[in-house]
């Protein structure tokens, strides 16, 4: 699962601009991925300018 650590987010939109599922949210200071949608394609943690976003070990996903 893609997980994203909110409190180093900077909130440019990288990430969103390139999710072909749009599967992430981006609000005011707030982020967020949309489970269902998810496919774990990796395109947004490849995307990520500053590596907030990445795949969590343990198969839960954080918000």
């Amino acid at each position: 699962m893609i997980e994203i650590l909110p409190d180093r987010c900077d909130y440019c939109g990288c990430c969103v601009g390139v999710c072909p599922e749009d599967a992430i949210e981006l609000k005011e200071a707030e982020i967020f991925i949309i489970d269902p949608r998810c496919t774990n394609c990796a395109k947004c943690v490849w995307s990520c300018p500053i590596e907030v976003i990445r795949f969590n070990k343990e198969g839960v996903q954080a918000h």
